[in-house]
């Protein structure tokens, strides 16, 4: 159980807009195809299966593998929100760390529409218990309700009236996304904007506009894990390991009525000390790390979620330009949900790809000087947070 698991193999293709990309199983198809190429393997040698998407239906994940081969092997479809991807990674790695398989595979797609809202309205929505929350604290807003932009947007409007912020100061985050992308050939927008042009978009709830909004996208990404002693058996590059990851769900503080627990803080805070803990390596010690936001205000209180910077210091922390090059952590180099893009059940998987790439030294225009480690964070409301660590082999 004390054995790191190898990250022998990633694959990504380029994202897209919604309603823009190939067929799923298609996308995912091409995504296992890199990765087990880039770990130097078969199908046939991988032992698990696990599949994150949330918009398809039952086996989407057969089907996609099934275009690479047809095994035997068992494949688990994974839906866990946004954190689906992370959560089939968490499971692949689990599986080879307790020594049931040598090889597994995490495979995330989506393929997704414009319009994604309103499946099965007449079942009890899983997020039901959230929207009372902030219709308690905030009323219901004008209009229909936004989305997840509700959540995110009323904690945002939180953390302002807390901490007595400038909220046109979550627009800087997308500018600072859309300028990282710009270096990412698997980026959706790689455009640069200016915080005017962001906070000039339409509004959407609370400081939220547009432009701090991830887009609707499809993609696919995938990534394969091995035991230290398969690889060195069989001569597969062993130089990216999971030094540590957590996987940790809601606990009441979530439902009390503070917007910054209700989108995970005490979720992200939780997973993140089991992860340092674990693994021995601090929030100080991170120069590159991909997280999940999917809004500007969650990038913005992930900072201090994850320990980056005290809690009531992010605007600081985001005037100053510590969350990118030059600063203390370059915080998504890959332009992040909001410029790479969402496909939910690919987003995981895709931040595991940059920053294997990233410790390997293969992130191009992208590359974070000196790094030997690398933190990733996935969250998916209704809930989970998955935080991993990665580290260079002998780091």
């Amino acid at each position: 159980m004390s054995e790191n698991v190898v990250v022998a193999g990633v694959g990504m293709i380029p994202f897209t807009k919604a309603g823009r990309s190939e067929s799923y199983d298609v996308m995912g198809a091409k995504a296992t195809r890199q990765a087990l190429a880039d770990a130097g393997i078969d199908l046939a040698d991988v032992q698990q299966a696990y599949a994150g998407y949330i918009y398809g239906d039952s086996t989407a994940g057969q089907k996609a593998l099934y275009q690479v081969g047809k095994t035997g092997m068992p494949i688990v479809n994974v839906n866990n929100n946004c954190s689906s991807g992370s959560s089939a990674l968490f499971l692949a790695r689990q599986a080879v760390e307790s020594g049931t398989v040598d090889v597994a595979l995490a495979l995330g797609f989506e393929q997704m529409e414009p319009d994604v809202e309103g499946r099965w309205p007449e079942r009890p929505h899983p997020l039901e218990d959230f929207v009372k929350v902030v219709l308690g604290k905030y009323g219901m807003p004008e209009g229909p309700l936004p989305g997840a932009a509700l959540f995110f947007g009323a904690a945002g409007n939180q953390y302002v009236e807390e901490y007595g912020i400038d909220p046109k100061v979550f627009a800087n985050i997308t500018v600072k996304n859309r300028r990282h992308a710009a270096n990412n050939p698997y980026a959706v927008f790689r455009d640069p904007l200016t915080v005017e042009e962001v906070l000039g978009s339409r509004t959407i709830y609370g400081p939220l506009t547009k432009f701090q909004c991830c887009p609707p996208s499809s993609g696919a990404a995938a990534a394969v894990v091995v035991s230290k002693e398969y690889a060195k058996k069989r001569g597969l590059r062993a130089d990216v390991e999971i030094a540590a990851q957590a996987l940790v769900t809601d606990t009441p503080s979530t439902f009390e009525g503070d917007m910054k627990r209700l989108i995970g803080f005490d979720m992200t805070a939780a997973a993140s000390k089991q992860v340092y803990e674990k693994s021995g390596i601090g929030p100080e010690d991170v120069r590159v790390a991909e997280v999940h936001d999917c809004f500007t205000t969650h990038e913005f209180l992930i900072y201090e979620s994850i320990g980056f910077t005290p809690e009531g210091t992010a605007e600081k922390f985001v005037l100053d330009g510590q969350g990118t090059y030059g600063g203390q952590v370059v915080v998504n180099p890959s332009g992040g949900l909001i410029a790479k893009g969402h496909p939910i059940g690919a987003t995981g998987l895709a931040q595991c790809a940059e920053l294997v790439w990233q410790l390997r030294g293969e992130a191009g225009d992208r590359q974070v000087d000196g790094v030997n480690v690398a933190l990733q964070h996935n969250l998916g409301l209704g809930g989970a947070a998955v935080v991993t660590m990665y580290r260079k082999a002998g780091a």
